[in-house]
Order: C-alpha cells, then sequence, then structure tokens
C-alpha cells in the first residue's frame, strides 16, 4: 500500500525541523536561493551534507551549473526572509544583505540571519522522484550566538531551551 502524499506531509510536519536557505549563484550571476527542510549531516569524518532539491526550483539550474552551494540555517531573525525565499517572488534578494561566498563560486551567504551556514561543493548527485539529492562536501562553516528557527504544522516557532536548575 503506497502513503498518501498528504499523510506522508502530515508525518513530516508534526515534528520541528530546523529551516534553511539554501542558495548559489546562477550562471549568469544572478543570486538564486529557496527555503528547505531538506538538509541531513552526512558525515562528520569528512563534513558531507545533503540537500534535497525539487525539479521544479529555479535555483535547480545554478545548483547545477556552479556545482557549489550555501546552507543558511536560520535564526529567529530570519523568518521573513524565509517566507520570501518560500514564494515564486521575482527577487527573493531584494533587501536582504548578503556576501558571496569564497569557497561556493560565490553563493549567497545570508550572516545577518543566519544561526550558521555551510558553504559546500558537489561530490554527487542522485535523481529521486520528483527531486534532485546532492551530497556535497563542507569547505568552510560559520556559527552564529543565536536562536535557531524552528517549523511544525505550518508555523514557526524559535528554540529557547529550558535548563533545569539542577541535574537529577
Amino acid at each position: 500500500m503506497t502513503v498518501a502524499s498528504e499523510r506522508f506531509s502530515e508525518l513530516f510536519g508534526s515534528f520541528p525541523a530546523p529551516i534553511a536557505i539554501v542558495t548559489a549563484m546562477g550562471a549568469d550571476g544572478e543570486p538564486m536561493g529557496f527555503t528547505s527542510n531538506s538538509v541531513c549531516a552526512v558525515s562528520a569524518a569528512v563534513p558531507t551534507l545533503l540537500i534535497s532539491v525539487g525539479e521544479e526550483s529555479r535555483t535547480l539550474p545554478a545548483i547545477v551549473s556552479s556545482q557549489a552551494f550555501a546552507v543558511n540555517f536560520l535564526s529567529a531573525l530570519g523568518q521573513s526572509a524565509s517566507q520570501v525565499f518560500a514564494s515564486k517572488a521575482a527577487d527573493k534578494f531584494a533587501g536582504v544583505e548578503w556576501q558571496p561566498s569564497a569557497l561556493a563560486e560565490g553563493a549567497p551567504l545570508l550572516a545577518g540571519i543566519a544561526l550558521g551556514y555551510a558553504e559546500c561543493r558537489v561530490e554527487s548527485v542522485v535523481k529521486a522522484s520528483d527531486h534532485w539529492l546532492f551530497i556535497a562536501r563542507v569547505e568552510g562553516t560559520a556559527v552564529f550566538p543565536r536562536e535557531p528557527l524552528l517549523y511544525r504544522k505550518g508555523r514557526y516557532s524559535v528554540w529557547r531551551p529550558q535548563y533545569a536548575d539542577s541535574v537529577a
């Protein structure tokens, strides 16, 4: 029996997920990007991660041509950018400060709103259903002291851990 796509979405939407904006520089020099919660650490021994990109994504050609991308994990400061990058807006970078990655072929780094970022070079690509999976070597990272943005059941939240006064 095949699981309906609505049920599958309900399952994965039921627990909080970190939100990232995946960016790449297009062959024409235009920055591209999309909001994603499909980022997975693959290995720490040789820092490697995996992203999933829909075949209809306007960012897909930029990743394919540059063979590089950045994953900007969003902090609480990135909620509005997340919404813009999840849309079909023509210029998603309007009003967003970014700098080009020296390690990922100019992929935009969103240091002002990120919890951290990973600068990546593609190592392999796999076609899976209506998506492309990019396995990439992490060439550089940065982490900032901010609270992470999370997404669950169509709503954003910020993780604020509660620390016990004492350890049991």
